[in-house]
């Protein structure tokens, strides 16, 4: 049989992937992607995605539920031109993702200004040594991971434009507290409250722009998203240069103004967004903004669109929450292990170099101004080869080449940096160091795959959760490679980072197969079934999300 892409004149054949039977939406969605690469789209054309919902057998079993939100858009026989999908999409670039990147680059100032205090003595200004510093990160990381799954029921609970906000002005408020740090108690007491408030914000934002994004746009917005890290950085760096030349106003350290000055502006950034942050695509209505950002055309645009590409999206409603049975049910789905445990693993190799950077430039003679422009080179190689990755990633259909790219590029900077001494230049140093620290991150690609292969809300919201989890118990880790007693060249640990890149090569290419074989082994049971069978299944099975027979695993 053949898919039949909807649009009048425009209606072109393309086979479909099934021998036998009905093809699952997936299916339909590769083939109108795989098509759009060959042919030169006319804007004027219809762009409405051929889905289970154009035939009347599976229409019924995917319709929307009441309790879903924007149950009131869906239109089966809803039908819009590129043209108005390319306008949609457009507007919701500037009305919720710029949004969204702008939150993102205020958590960042908060998380990561450490950093760049420590180019002007904040270890030595607060008694503090390397271990000292270590035990902060790990407390960090830990708060971080423990708020993850809390964070995300609350966010499912009361709505994620209610949540998020109120996160970022209790992470603001104890980042600008860090003005009045003291020592050691109040050091660690301010990292584990500053984890614990910011934990679970990505993974909330990620779920949110699912409301508003197909699968296959998901991948480079969160790429764009985290661009927002970088960037962030890389203002953190121009901003810091100035704000710690205050270093002596008011007898004060200059890293104290930088906390205070940056957490007003992540205050800031929290209280504003309380405003201007929607629901979802059909909530955008408020007191202040009657008319809301979009029409109802619009409305039935972005709902069908998404709802074609993934039907599950419907299932819950955005502000319904989780019982025991949903959490144990996606937890324990082991598809979904292989991912988590690349989450663990997949940047430990390259975390120590980047969180040393200014403490070893410092040590090797830097100043502290020299210290906080040189940490922008890997910033903004990090961010073009982020851009780079996810556009790779979509290009050649394959997570798995686009991810194990970090790896390749991570092992023979550390080869080169174990091999230094003390007689290497410091230009050495900081060029292979820069060059590790600015390495590819993968990481959105990742959480972009797990939120594809869970394929239903409960399992998005958890494994989302559970991912970054785990990427946390991984930034543990690689906060104790670098001991004290092992400084200033960190042999021991540039060994170990050496050796668990060499296991990530091993963990990489075995979620290749995982995935390889379990989709070769679905496809040969749905295959072997008639289409009379293959409907049967899909009206009575009570398999729902990646459990389903017709779902295909990403890889």
């Amino acid at each position: 049989m053949s898919v039949v892409l909807l649009g009048g004149e425009s209606n072109r054949t393309l086979p479909s992937k099934s021998a036998n039977g009905k093809p699952s939406n997936s299916d339909f969605t590769e083939d109108h992607d795989e098509l759009l690469k060959l042919i030169k789209v006319d804007l004027d054309a219809i762009a409405t995605r051929r889905s289970v919902f154009d035939d009347p057998k599976t229409l019924d079993v995917y319709r929307p539920p009441p309790r879903y939100e924007n149950s009131h858009r869906f239109d089966p026989q809803a039908r819009w031109s590129w043209r108005e999908e390319k306008n949609v999409v457009r507007k919701i670039d500037f009305r919720i993702m710029i949004r969204a990147f702008v939150m993102f680059f205020a958590l960042e100032l908060d998380r990561s200004n450490i950093s760049q205090a420590n180019a002007d003595n904040f270890l030595n200004d607060l008694g503090l040594n390397t271990n000292d510093f270590n035990l902060g990160n790990i407390l960090f990381r830990l708060s971080f991971l423990c708020a993850e799954l809390p964070s995300q029921l609350v966010s499912k609970q009361v709505g994620p434009d209610i949540w998020i906000p109120c996160q970022m002005v209790l992470w603001s408020m104890v980042s600008l507290s860090q003005f009045w740090l003291s020592g050691k108690g109040s050091f660690l007491a301010c990292r584990c409250l500053l984890g614990f408030m910011q934990g679970g914000f990505i993974s909330d934002i990620v779920l949110y722009l699912s409301y508003f994004y197909t699968k296959t746009e998901l991948p480079i917005r969160l790429a764009f998203f985290w661009v927002s890290n970088y960037s962030s950085d890389i203002a953190s760096a121009f901003i810091a240069t100035g704000i710690l030349r205050l270093r002596g106003v008011g007898g004060r350290a200059g890293w104290r103004y930088l906390f205070l000055i940056e957490g007003c502006v992540t205050l800031l950034v929290g209280l504003c967004s309380f405003l201007l942050m929607p629901p979802g695509p059909t909530q955008t209505k408020a007191w202040f903004r009657p008319k809301g950002w979009f029409t109802e055309r619009e409305e039935t645009i972005m709902v069908n669109r998404v709802l074609r590409d993934d039907p599950s999206k419907s299932e819950m409603h955005n502000r319904e929450g989780l019982n025991a049975r949903m959490i144990w049910e996606a937890v324990s789905d082991c598809r979904l292990w292989p991912l988590y445990a690349l989450g663990l693993t997949h940047m430990v190799p390259v975390v120590p170099p980047q969180t040393y950077l200014t403490l070893s430039l410092r040590n090797l003679g830097f100043s502290t101004t020299q210290t906080t422009l040189l940490s922008i080179p890997s910033s903004f190689l990090g961010m073009m080869l982020l851009l780079a990755m996810a556009f790779i990633s979509e290009a050649i259909n394959s997570r798995v080449a686009a991810t194990l790219v970090l790896q390749i590029w991570a092992m023979p900077l550390l080869i080169a940096l174990y091999t230094f001494d003390s007689h290497t230049s410091q230009w050495a140093y900081f060029a292979v160091v820069a060059l590790i620290a600015g390495y590819p991150y993968i990481h959105p690609i990742q959480v972009a795959w797990a939120s594809r292969n869970s394929d239903s809300v409960r399992t998005r919201t958890i494994s989302a959760s559970v991912y970054n989890m785990c990427v946390q118990m991984g930034a543990i880790i690689a906060a104790n490679i670098y001991r004290n007693d092992d400084k200033p060249l960190y042999k021991r640990g540039n060994r170990d980072l050496m050796a668990i890149s060499a296991m990530n090569f091993c963990l990489y290419i075995g979620t290749f197969f995982f995935y390889r074989t379990l989709n070769a082994r679905r496809a040969k049971i749905w295959d072997s079934w008639t289409a009379k069978e293959q409907q049967a299944y899909l009206e009575t099975t009570k398999d729902d999300g990646n459990r389903r027979l017709n779902f295909r695993f990403a890889y």
